[in-house]
């Protein structure tokens, strides 16, 4: 009986199909990116070299030690009270602050322009609570810039921002710029982090 040749593949096409998986997988992969904190450097201006010494009073000082307890002020502190106590200080309203509703302390801030919040850690802190506390602080200049654009202007600051970098935004974008740079100088966000301590 004569032996039968085995018919051969036709393997000329296997590199286009490989091919196209390959982009098939390629365009439809998702990569996952870690979201970062928002934070922008403040443009580099020319400095006197003697900055302006500040007033003890005008810092609001935010420590976590290595158990993740938090001082405010050297008394400790739950996180869920971090965020009025730092509305209280910042909106004190001590001198020259017409748009302050605080109760014009004079152990605390003279105004939000001069007011600074310093927060600082050890390397032993927990990140949860870092972010938590942090969180808060930034929490408190939301509120008050919120509170002030709808006193002024009947809107959220927050829902400003939004649309000003919403690029769909049909509005006045130059109008609604001024109105976030106001309303920024008025409470300027100064949150001053640390460089982490030693363990205490």
């Amino acid at each position: 009986m004569a032996k039968r040749s085995a018919p051969e593949v036709n393997a000329g096409s296997m590199a286009d199909i490989a091919f196209l998986l390959l982009i098939f997988f390629l365009v439809t992969t998702t990569i996952e990116t870690d979201a970062g904190l928002n934070r922008k450097l403040p443009p580099i201006e020319d400095q006197p070299e003697d900055p302006p010494p500040l007033k003890k009073k005008n810092i609001f000082q935010v420590l976590i030690n290595q158990n993740n307890d938090i001082l405010v002020e050297d008394e400790p502190m739950e996180i869920g009270n971090i965020r009025q106590a730092a509305i209280d200080f910042i909106d004190n309203g001590g001198q020259d602050c017409d748009y302050c509703q605080g109760k014009g302390d004079p152990a605390s801030s003279d105004n939000p322009i001069k007011a600074v919040v310093s927060l600082q850690h050890v390397r032993e802190t927990e990140y949860a609570t870092y972010i938590a506390v942090q969180n808060e602080l930034v929490a408190a200049y939301n509120t008050l810039r919120n509170r002030e654009a709808q006193r002024l202007f009947g809107e959220n600051f927050t829902t400003m921002e939004a649309n000003f970098n919403d690029g769909g935004y049909e509005g006045n974008k130059e109008s609604l710029e001024e109105k976030i740079t106001q309303i920024r100088e008025m409470y300027p966000l100064k949150l001053s982090e640390a460089e982490p301590k030693e363990r205490e």
